[in-house]
């Protein structure tokens, strides 16, 4: 009798082990398809910004992959990162540091995509080099960001610091206007406002490239725009994210080999409204996808003058290696 009561005891042992294997291999399995069914919650600024992801954002418009959220400027998206509602987002570099310090590293940067897109525009032909704009006044848009820090940089390093007067205004759609109206000479805007411009008013050209001329002294690569990721994000769903990473980049490529195209995508999901405007402003925005080292060496050279010209423009403190994500 004992022996038998052991006996079932022993089974009894072994049928509770069995079913609490089965238990955890269905967790696990449950878990596994709730990674692979994680929709990423993706955000962009309109413009530029936004308009290397146009061809990921076309080609998942029915995928439960991602769903997309387009910004109006960098107020409306920076509210949402800092509420951490983002998974990965295209945003300004100085944007993605002072986010990356205010949520103490829930942000990441993982790559660059979108290099220098500011111009100086004339109404004539008197400037050919930024020596020409010494004596002179730019109305330009971009106080108090990386605007305002690029052409002083560039100002100062050819000699022309407090030789050339900067009048500010508070948005770019303002200064277009007066530009394409020929109601001021040398304008200095972003894309696509500079193309719209030059549609507008064919006594307008562009007289100087802000890239060009940083390229001309510094070593390093003018930045504008990056993509930024969560870190939990990163670590919980790296297959996903780097996904993501790689469509994007393929995006870019994309946009750029096809511009007629892709600026039809562009214009459908509002990141530029005309599509005319987007295919002949592509060339100028200087989209890109770098990331890794070469992405940390242009990104610590950027930040360093920032951080020279006001270190709140990127969040009070020099960023360091905790800043990026290499995957």
């Amino acid at each position: 009798m004992k022996k038998t009561v052991k006996i079932i005891s022993m089974i009894l042992a072994l049928s509770m082990l069995l079913f609490a294997f089965a238990s955890c291999s269905d967790k696990k399995e449950k878990q596994g398809t709730q990674d692979e069914n994680y929709t990423l919650k993706v955000g962009t600024i309109k413009g530029p910004t936004g308009m290397g992801m146009a061809k990921i954002i076309n080609d998942n418009l029915t995928d439960e992959d991602y769903t997309f959220e387009l910004f109006n400027d960098a107020t409306a998206i920076s509210a949402k990162l800092l509420g951490q509602q983002l998974d990965i987002a295209a945003v300004p570099v100085n944007l993605a540091a002072v986010v990356n310090k205010k949520t103490e590293g829930a942000y990441v940067v993982a790559a660059i995509n979108t290099l220098g897109v500011l111009y100086i525009m004339e109404n004539g032909t008197t400037v050919n080099s930024v020596s020409d704009l010494e004596g002179k006044t730019i109305h330009a848009y971009g106080q108090g960001a990386t605007p305002e820090y690029m052409l002083a940089y560039i100002l100062e390093k050819n000699g022309l610091k407090d030789k050339v007067t900067v009048q500010w205004y508070s948005t770019p759609a303002e200064l277009a206007t007066l530009a394409a109206e020929g109601k001021r000479d040398l304008i200095m805007l972003p894309e696509p406002q500079i193309t719209s411009s030059l549609t507008k008013n064919a006594d307008l050209r562009v007289a100087l490239d802000i890239t060009a001329e940083w390229d001309k002294i510094s070593e390093n690569k003018a930045v504008q725009g990056c993509i930024v990721v969560k870190k939990e994000i990163a670590e919980k769903y790296p297959e996903k994210v780097s996904q993501f990473l790689d469509e994007y980049k393929a995006s870019v490529k994309y946009v750029n080999e096809n511009p007629a195209e892709a600026s039809v995508m562009i214009a459908a999901n509002e990141i530029i409204p005309a599509a005319p405007v987007a295919a002949l402003a592509i060339p100028r925005c200087n989209i890109v996808f770098i990331e890794g080292d070469e992405m940390i060496s242009y990104l610590n050279a950027f930040y360093t003058v920032l951080f020279n010209a006001n270190p709140q423009s990127v969040g009070g403190t020099m960023p360091n290696e905790s800043l990026y994500y290499k995957r």
